[in-house]
């Protein structure tokens, strides 16, 4: 398959073309309100009367309840309300894919941070006191905190009914007793991540003269919301509104609720409006982490290093609550040998309930895992065949055609090779010498080294994602699609329930507009459950799922109005271009205002994509995912070797994103993405001990600032997936794969360690 190409029509347009279209870069709607600080976010909304909410929180992994009295919190001055789980009007659980989580505690916590009580009260600090004051009686038990343990454990306690196990994966392909001339093995393992969004939980519910509650909140799956949040209220869903609030970020942490349901109780019971915000060491507590892992690899490869056969053992804890543990699993599985072609491959994921802080979706999901042990382990082999790492990779590279140990077929680009071999033909920054400025050397802006001990290294790593949900699930988008003049001018109005989480969606969803629609003028109405779901601003799907509705949707409008205007003028070779209505061999026939009058068309589509299927519980096989999409890193690093201290120097980026619907927002979406797989590598862990975080500040949870990001040089490539609109692949999540492992991999260039855990510690690097 070649790049796609700029397509020239033999005639010039016949109007002049609408800018800000698809394949362009118009500015982003709220880019200037954020860069200046007056963007709206959920935090900042506000409503007469409105009361605060606060919640309590255990301070114990595991333990027993045996009593909670809410007296004193009621004896404070200005306070409304004190609920516990006694007060939960309808069903006391929730959850993604398994109901398993109680909205309050009841007669037992299962993580450090577990909701046991909400208050609401007339100010801020007032509701905060008042969750203090509350006084339970806990019988502590010993936390349960080792993903295998847990799992095949002996006399373990079981944290659920069903016990510890979430999920267990197997993937068989081809002959599981398969032979090599050259083994390489190791043990991986992966810290918990945190998503670290800027814009805490938050969000304001008001109650409603019907008795329903309107909800405004920060998320990133508003139906799904809706769906969780009206059988804990005893509601029809109905009766549960939600509207989109200013999001401060999300990376996947907005999937599971957090403080909605409290909300709704609270707002509900006092009959006033209630609003929550979490505080920052709160909100460590109040959503779900990337899950850790542990991960056993086996390679075998011939002489040549051709791969014969991967095997491999990945325990996942999920902490104490399911969240999307199952799909976590199924992806590090079904992705676990890589972008490689591998005929034989016996591979097992076990997901576990342990008492740590619940796990889910984080910008990668469970690719991110699998990434840096097979990539360490490609490194690995690379070492023992006697070639250098790119060559390895290139040897075993997938092409289109291949097939995954799934046993389904890549049917669309995947151009490995290229993404490599482009990465690793770019300059290299200039080397080392003596008349760098020390304070661009690791640990020089703290004047902690003049240069000495301070050694350069180059790592490379490639990582495959599958694109929108998995394994059956209908995963669909809605798209509601009003043209109608205003003020003398066509104006298109786009309505989703599709989230704008930062990555530049409703941008997006106005460019696709302009394009079928031939209109300068588009309004994006604010996202809610007023329309048909679009699912979840997650697994890079929405700009294919959302985006395909909105096509849909445009389409219909579009041939709606066409049939006004062959009404009026005959003819089969209409068109709208520029605000014109137009004939391929009349030209320009009337102005868009003018066919559509006072007349209004609208029309609403869902977009499914194309089927998946639950893969074999027993094998593994099946056609689980709808597409995949691939990125390249390579990284330069300068490591202290003596103080184990390093700068990321530069990041190279090779990636496919099947159509660059707006380049700017690609390149940015590279960017980010490789700043937290970054992060990953060098810094970023939520630190545990028995289940207790010990880190839940961003004084002690350290994230990339602009000061630690390198520069970077992107290649973007184009190649058309037949099977997606605009032939687009989902961008947000490959970069934050590869980007970990080529740091890492760069790091053990320099030092010569083996540096099988990440994030990498000084101590890893020094042997102290």
């Amino acid at each position: 398959m070649t790049r796609a190409q700029t397509t020239r029509t033999a005639n010039p347009p016949l109007t002049t073309p609408i800018a800000g279209g698809v394949g362009e870069s118009p500015l982003r709607p709220d880019g200037a309100l954020k860069v200046r600080g007056e963007f709206a976010y959920s935090s900042d909304l506000w409503a007469d009367e409105m009361l605060w909410g606060a919640t309590l929180r255990t301070p114990h992994p595991y333990a027993r309840i045996r009593s909670i009295d809410v007296g004193p919190a009621l004896a404070i001055a200005g306070v409304h309300a004190a609920l516990t789980h006694e007060d939960v009007p309808g069903q006391n659980a929730y959850g993604l894919e398994h109901i398993d989580q109680p909205v309050l505690a009841v007669d037992v916590v299962r993580y450090q941070g577990e909701a046991v009580a909400i208050v609401a009260a007339d100010h801020p600090e007032t509701a905060r006191r008042a969750a203090a004051a509350i006084v339970v009686d806990y019988e502590v038990l010993e936390p349960v905190t080792d993903a295998q343990v847990a799992i095949f454990g002996a006399d373990v306690p079981k944290l659920h009914e069903g016990g510890n196990l979430v999920r267990y994966v197997p993937i068989r392909h081809g002959d599981q007793d398969a032979t090599a001339e050259v083994v390489v093995s190791g043990t991986y393992e992966v810290g918990m991540q945190d998503q670290a969004f800027l814009g805490p939980e938050s969000g304001m519910a008001v109650p409603a003269e019907d008795g329903g509650i309107d909800l405004y909140v920060a998320t990133q799956w508003l139906h799904v919301d809706q769906q969780q949040i009206a059988p804990a209220l005893n509601l029809p869903q109905d009766k549960v509104r939600i509207t989109l609030a200013g999001v401060g970020g999300a990376f996947g942490a907005r999937e599971d609720l957090s403080m909605q349901v409290h909300a709704c109780m609270l707002a509900l019971h006092t009959g006033k409006p209630v609003k929550m915000v979490y505080s920052r060491e709160e909100s460590f507590f109040g959503h779900v982490h990337r899950h850790p892992a542990v991960m056993h690899y086996e390679h075998g490869a011939d002489r040549d290093g051709k791969l014969v056969y991967v095997k491999a053992k990945m325990y996942l804890d999920g902490g104490a609550y399911a969240s999307s543990t199952s799909a976590v699993v199924a992806n590090a599985a079904t992705l676990g040998v890589g972008p490689y072609n591998v005929p034989n491959a016996t591979i097992e994921a076990w997901g576990a309930y342990t008492n740590n802080p619940p796990c889910g979706a984080m910008r990668g999901f469970g690719a991110v895992q699998a990434c840096f042990a097979y990539e360490s382990q490609m490194d690995k082999l690379a070492e023992a065949i006697g070639v250098d790492p790119v060559e390895i990779r290139l040897r075993n590279a997938m092409t289109e055609g291949s097939v995954m140990p799934t046993g389904q077929l890549v049917d669309s680009a995947a151009p490995v090779a290229e993404l490599l071999e482009r990465v690793r033909d770019k300059p290299l920054p200039a080397e080392l010498s003596s008349e760098v400025d020390i304070r661009t050397m690791p640990g020089g802006a703290s004047n902690t080294t003049h240069g000495e001990g301070v050694v350069r290294g180059v790592g490379y790593g490639v990582g495959i994602k599958n694109i929108c949900f998995s394994e059956g699930f209908d995963d669909y988008s809605t798209a509601r699609v009003r043209l109608e003049v205003i003020g003398g001018e066509p104006v298109a109005m786009v309505h989703t329930a599709a989230v704008e989480v930062g990555q530049g969606l409703v941008t997006l969803q106005a460019q696709i507009a302009r394009t079928e629609l031939g209109v300068q003028r588009v309004t994006i109405q604010p996202a809610d459950t007023s329309v048909g779901s679009a699912g979840s601003s997650s697994a890079s799907r929405q700009s294919y799922v959302t985006g395909g509705a909105v096509q849909a949707a445009c389409a219909a409008v579009r041939e709606q109005v066409l049939d006004l205007a062959r009404q009026r003028f005959g003819g089969d070779d209409l068109a709208l271009e520029g605000g014109k209505v137009v004939s391929a061999s009349r030209g320009v026939l009337a102005d868009l205002a003018e066919v559509l009058g006072e007349q209004a068309v609208e029309q609403t589509r869902e977009y499914h994509h194309r089927p998946t299927f639950p893969i074999d519980p027993l094998t593994g096989q099946g056609n689980a995912h709808v597409q995949y999409g691939f990125a390249a890193h390579r990284a330069v690093v300068d490591v202290d070797v003596e103080l184990g201290l390093v700068r990321v120097v530069e990041l190279a980026c090779a990636q496919d994103v099947g159509k660059a619907m707006n380049p700017d927002a690609v390149v940015g979406q590279i960017q980010g993405g490789s700043a937290q797989g970054l992060g990953l590598a060098v810094m970023e862990e939520i630190q545990l001990s028995g289940g207790k975080v010990r880190n839940p500040s961003f004084t002690d949870y350290l994230i990339p600032t602009i000061l630690d990001m390198p520069p970077m040089t992107i290649d973007v490539l184009e190649l058309a997936d037949p099977h997606a609109p605009y032939g687009l692949r989902g961008v947000g999540e490959p970069p934050t794969i590869s980007s970990t492992p080529a740091v890492v991999a760069a790091i053990r260039a320099a030092t010569e360690v083996a540096l099988t855990r990440i994030p990498v510690r000084p101590e890893h690097i020094t042997g102290t």
